[in-house]
């Protein structure tokens, strides 16, 4: 192979690799938490899931099944990526183990091997690059490795807090229409700070969505409350206060509503597509999580 066509091999592995890292930090640590790879591979999981019948305990895999198969994407890419670089100078331009005959060698199965091997940080040995640049993109690819693992660590644990956010607000959903006989909230303090409370709570879950995109892909459980079903009888909450006859609870009202309105554009703009109110919103995020809504 000449030197300019393996260059060109190896620009191409580097992209490759690029790709991977811009993936992770536009779905880790950009503001609006959704890198463009990953969110077509968590939506082609959960579309999967969606035409097999998926139900049960394999709905509630979905969301941890879609991580898993970001994370192997990201470490598919950047092993392929350095396969690409290291192949084209192979066996030249590496040094290798006694009984490891560089002519009866294969340059792509082994910058494949050396590759994995390198982003595992195992660091084996016995096929070392012997090139100058070649002996500074290996260590560097190690780096990619670990803060790949760093990372799978660091956004597992950035999903799970939002989701225990999530399902708290479901199960308080869930007491306050049992305790409500009348279907309906009466014009009291209490109740005003009730749905200011409610309202707050929305607004963290809605803030959560925004910047941790993947819970959408989640349930709350297998038959216990979620809000994807519970998010339209806090709809029919808000205006029920709103037609209160107290002005405190009116005003308490108007947030929640204003809350939902804010969580109900979010599932709408980046994964509904209803074109309708709220309350369309809320009956096609059910329906999507093969739920049906709670109404008041």
């Amino acid at each position: 192979m000449t030197s300019a066509s393996g260059l060109l091999i190896s620009a191409a592995g580097a992209g490759l690799i690029l790709v991977a890292l811009r993936d992770v930090f536009h779905t880790l640590w950009h503001p609006v938490g959704r890198g463009s790879l990953s969110a077509l591979v968590m939506s082609g999981v959960w579309r999967c899931r969606r035409r097999s019948g998926g139900q049960g305990r394999l709905a509630v895999a979905a969301g941890p099944a879609a991580l898993v198969v970001v994370i192997a994407v990201w470490t598919s890419l950047v092993v392929a990526g350095g396969a690409l670089v290291y192949a084209p100078h192979m066996p030249e331009d590496f040094s290798f183990a006694p009984g490891l005959a560089p002519s009866r060698r294969e340059p792509l199965l082994d910058g494949l091997y050396l590759s994995l091997v390198t982003v595992a940080t195992l660091g084996f040995g016995d096929i070392v690059p012997a090139e100058g640049w070649l002996r500074i993109a290996a260590p560097l690819q190690g780096l990619l490795g670990f803060a790949l693992l760093t990372a799978a660590v660091s956004w597992v644990g950035q999903v799970y807090p939002a989701l225990t956010r999530r399902r708290a607000l479901a199960l308080r959903l869930v007491a306050i229409r049992r305790s409500l006989e009348s279907g309906r909230p009466t014009d009291t303090t209490f109740t005003a700070v009730l749905l200011e409370n409610l309202a707050a709570e929305v607004i963290r879950v809605r803030v959560d969505l925004s910047l941790r995109a993947e819970t959408y892909y989640f349930h709350d459980g297998d038959g216990g409350p979620t809000m994807a079903a519970l998010s339209s009888y806090a709809a029919d909450l808000a205006l029920a206060g709103q037609r209160s006859g107290a002005a405190d609870v009116r005003t308490s009202a108007t947030m929640l509503a204003t809350a939902l309105e804010e969580f109900a554009s979010v599932l709408e703009e980046r994964f509904l597509k209803t074109s309708g109110g709220p309350m369309e919103v809320f009956a096609a995020y059910a329906h999507d999580h093969g739920l049906t809504p709670v109404r008041a």
